[in-house]
């Protein structure tokens, strides 16, 4: 059997369509993994890798897992504190419905920056 190809490869336009997505997500919202991958066309596996190496320059506790829980949570919650997001009662992240950004808004907001990249790409 051949060894399997990544679906997408970690380039750097990849790189940055993520980073101007997880940009794009507004303050007291968060959005999961799965979601900016959406928006970008990469798999949400890949959008945590991007933020774990390129991340720190974003609001990076503003993504979670599909559940509203966040690995790093002792390190977002200052910033959650700060932007109102409750934790929810399990204490593991917040609630989605509570505080998920608006999906249709966030490729809305994330449309100009996405097409600058796209535009430089191929010029």
């Amino acid at each position: 059997m051949p060894p399997r190809t990544p679906r997408t490869r970690m380039d750097d336009l990849t790189v940055e369509r993520v980073l101007r997505v997880v940009e794009a997500i507004p303050p007291g919202r968060v959005a999961a993994y799965g979601e900016v991958g959406a928006v970008v066309g990469v798999g949400p596996r890949l959008v945590g890798r991007i933020l774990r190496t390129w991340g720190s320059s974003v609001p990076w506790w503003r993504v979670t897992n599909a559940s509203g829980d966040h690995p790093l949570l002792a390190r977002a919650l200052p910033h959650w504190e700060q932007e109102g997001i409750a934790v929810k009662p399990n204490g593991r992240g917040c609630r989605m419905a509570d505080f998920g950004a608006d999906l249709a808004q966030l490729r809305a907001d994330s449309a100009g920056p996405l097409a600058e990249l796209d535009s430089a790409d191929a010029g």
